[in-house]
């Protein structure tokens, strides 16, 4: 039978129709009657004959292929399969590429992002403050197979082009930055990459990666921005629960084949099971939960510029953000419209003492909040607070942190979809106490 004839292109929809319904023209898998896609728990699959099976094997990671509209051969799920594809179909979409590629972990695919696009012998040049597992990859791991790893102040433009060398191959960071919100200038550091691109072979030419797992593509879409790559954490707001772990590499199609070609040897593949309720729970609901937390941070965040026991506040929707100019050219929703986030960073005003007040106050919380969770993570759908300068940072030299603005003071906070007055009740009651 006939597909039904819309009255609308799917292109005139908006992108949080987009997120709930996704791709219903898709041929990652032949459904159309499910209300719900389906989820595939096979590893294997059976083909019909030798030829399919052949045919199949001589489509993969062929990006031509992949794109050409037809229902791929599924051969065995840690080379692809049905329900993992339908959810990258729809993450390109959101973050505005051609293709993505999931892993298993927003780590994993970091580590495919460097693998695909650096070699022997190159080098990445990053910010100088970087999530500290990414931190570790780069400083323990990329050394290991001839990569080296440099660092600057990407904040500093002069700087970020006074350390680029010949060697050098990927321009990497975070913005927002973690844990700090301090944000770095997308469109600038493209500039710098076309500057150097001039004088370089097609194949050499500088790239620019961003991680986006802070703003989520809800929040910001770093590749119409200029950025070649983006890697996202889908564990975090992407997947939103807080229940299933994935990471997500999306860019223009020349890299499809390469990052899939790493997955299939590195083997950090995202399982069907995840990658089904990442598409049906976390993606369908981004814009809902992202809309709301947004505005409950917004009034957490004006709470706490006005305590007294707080010495500064880092969110992007604050009166008191330094940088609210580039925050509203760069951190923008779909529709145009200013789109901060849920995450925010503040810093206690020191006491003298071996314990500092922000881990007096994390402590406080976890014992007594209601509200508020002590947990790493972030973008789930519960309040989240860490201290980052002795947990999630804690592979960063303390000189180091110290040097580049994270400090001892510093609490990370991750807005839920509680109560705004719940949340910010629980915050006073623990500043009394410290």
């Amino acid at each position: 039978m006939d597909k039904p004839k819309r009255h609308r292109k799917k292109e005139d929809y908006r992108m949080r129709t987009h997120l709930i319904h996704g791709n219903f023209e898709s041929k990652k898998w032949d459904y159309d009657h499910h209300v719900v896609p389906p989820v595939s728990h096979s590893t294997a699959y059976r083909l019909s004959t030798l030829g399919r099976g052949a045919r199949g094997f001589v489509q993969f990671a062929s990006a031509d292929e992949a794109l050409s509209g037809h229902i791929p051969i599924y051969i065995y799920d840690r080379l692809d399969e049905p329900t993992r594809a339908m959810l990258e179909e729809n993450l390109a979409y959101a973050e505005g590429g051609e293709i993505c590629v999931t892993f298993a972990s927003g780590m994993a695919a970091i580590s495919a992002a460097m693998g695909a696009t650096l070699r022997q012998g190159q080098e990445v040049l990053a910010h100088e403050i970087l999530y500290g597992c990414t931190y570790s990859l780069m400083t323990n791991w990329l050394p290991r197979f001839g990569m080296q790893s440099r660092f600057a102040d990407f904040g500093k433009l002069e700087e970020v082009r006074g350390r680029i060398t010949p060697e050098t191959r990927v321009l990497y960071f975070e913005t927002p930055i973690n844990p700090t919100m301090e944000l770095l200038d997308i469109a600038a550091v493209r500039g710098i990459a076309d500057e150097v691109n001039k004088s370089r072979d097609e194949k050499e030419r500088l790239l620019v990666i961003v991680d986006n797992t802070f703003a989520t593509p809800y929040c910001q879409r770093p590749l119409e921005q200029g950025a070649d790559l983006v890697v996202e954490s889908l564990t975090k707001g992407l997947g939103g629960f807080g229940t299933d772990m994935g990471g997500a590499v999306i860019a223009p199609a020349e890299w499809y084949n390469h990052l899939m070609l790493f997955r299939k040897d590195f083997g950090g593949v995202l399982s069907p099971r995840s990658a089904w309720g990442i598409l049906v729970y976390g993606v369908s609901t981004l814009a809902a939960r992202m809309a709301n937390m947004q505005k409950t941070a917004l009034h957490v965040a004006e709470f706490l510029c006005k305590h007294p026991k707080v010495e500064s506040v880092s969110y992007p929707g604050a009166d008191c953000f330094k940088q609210k100019a580039l925050a509203r050219r760069q951190m923008l929703g779909t529709d145009g419209q200013f789109a901060p986030g849920s995450m925010m960073y503040f810093v206690l005003k020191g006491a003298d003492s071996k314990q500092t007040r922000a881990e007096k106050l994390v402590d406080y919380l976890a014992e007594h909040a209601y509200s508020i969770t002590l947990a790493v993570s972030l973008g789930q759908i519960k309040t989240l607070i860490e201290h980052p300068f002795t947990m999630t940072h804690s592979a960063l030299p303390d000189e180091q942190k110290r040097a580049f603005g994270m400090h001892p003071e510093g609490v990370r906070l991750s807005i839920g979809l509680e109560d705004w007055h719940d949340i910010i009740r629980d915050l006073e009651l623990a500043l009394e106490k410290v």
